[in-house]
């Protein structure tokens, strides 16, 4: 099942006997978890009612034999078991012997005051795997992988308002942009967010450039942006932002070489065809940098892009073997870039 069903079936009491929660946002896994134990346990209980183990330490046995332990003083409890590689092709470098088989004879009659929670850092399963297989035909794996560009903005958009307050226009897009795409640190920005502006109250973009601390990467987007908007003055001044906190010009030319081929190489993909999820998935990235890329490249044509790279090559070869200054350097190209 996909992740928004299996979190409703929760909401609204029915729950599986096992789920299977794979995937590299672990921030949605824990929320899954979390939902389950508000469902399942009172929070008095919890300690009795909810065990946790880890599979690279403790094999599987274990895990189902406390699933099968009736519960002490609840009537129902919550075994969470993570790094469940042996569902997965991924080596698995513990010494613990796991007995997948175990766990398909439980599966058959599993205990109905018991649910198991198995996760796994992995973008996919081993479906070659009887076990994986049985699992995905009692619809219990549910994918936590990195949300779409649409679906990220309209998460920002549900916490903000679960806190109490909204976005003015444009302003979602910027602070996905200051923040990244990790919805841990959205979460805590967002929380940051409502107790500045206070229960129903509107964040403003300059209220966010107060609140929001970026990180060198989120600046060289803003950074590219404002070249990719041919505004001059805010671009230099963020690249003079930059190096005031001492930021390396090497580093700071680096991540705009990184930029501008993202941007190439999407669309490059994008001529060919592909979505923006087969984008991301090819290049390893999430969907909104993708979308971002995307947005940022469309001002610029293939070969002109080519050409880019092309100056930023050379432009890391003079600056390292000091045939120029590294802030003149950056300043030229700048120039040269938006002229």
């Amino acid at each position: 099942m996909d992740y928004k069903s299996a979190m409703k079936q929760i909401q609204q009491g029915k729950i599986a006997p096992v789920y299977v929660c794979y995937g590299s946002e672990s921030y949605l896994i824990h929320a899954l978890t979390d939902r389950l134990t508000e469902q399942l346990v009172d929070p008095e209980h919890k300690s009795f009612a909810v065990t946790k183990y880890d599979l690279a330490e403790t094999p599987l046995d274990t895990v189902i034999e406390e699933a099968e332990t009736l519960p002490f003083m609840v009537p129902k409890k919550l075994v969470i078991a993570a790094n469940a590689l042996f569902l997965t092709g991924a080596k698995d470098s513990s010494k613990v012997e796991h007995k997948p088989e175990r766990l398909t004879e439980y599966m058959r009659t599993p205990a109905d005051f018991s649910v198991i929670v198995f996760t796994v850092n992995a973008d996919k399963l081993d479906e070659r795997k009887k076990l994986v297989k049985s699992l995905k035909e009692a619809n219990c794996l549910v994918p936590c992988a990195s949300l779409s560009a649409d679906d990220l903005t309209g998460w920002v958009r549900q916490e903000a308002e679960k806190a109490g307050f909204t976005f003015a226009p444009g302003v979602i897009e910027q602070f996905i942009l200051y923040t990244g795409t990790n919805l841990q640190a959205l979460s805590s920005e967002l929380e940051k967010c409502a107790l500045f502006v206070g229960r129903g109250g509107v964040l403003s973009a300059d209220a966010l450039d107060q609140l929001v601390t970026r990180s060198i990467e989120q600046n060289i987007f803003i950074l590219i942006e404002h070249i990719v908007q041919l505004q001059l003055e805010k671009a230099f001044t963020m690249l003079s932002e930059l190096l005031r906190r001492k930021e390396e010009p090497i580093k700071i030319m680096s991540l705009i070489a990184r930029q501008f081929r993202i941007m190439f190489q999407v669309k490059d993909l994008q001529q060919q065809g592909y979505s923006q999820q087969q984008m991301a998935s090819q290049l390893g990235l999430h969907p909104y940098a993708v979308k971002v890329a995307s947005g940022q490249s469309s001002r610029f044509e293939l070969k002109k892009l080519a050409s880019i790279l092309d100056q930023l090559s050379d432009l890391d070869y003079q600056m390292k073997s000091g045939k120029i200054d590294k802030v003149l350097g950056l300043e030229m190209f700048l120039l040269k870039l938006i002229a």
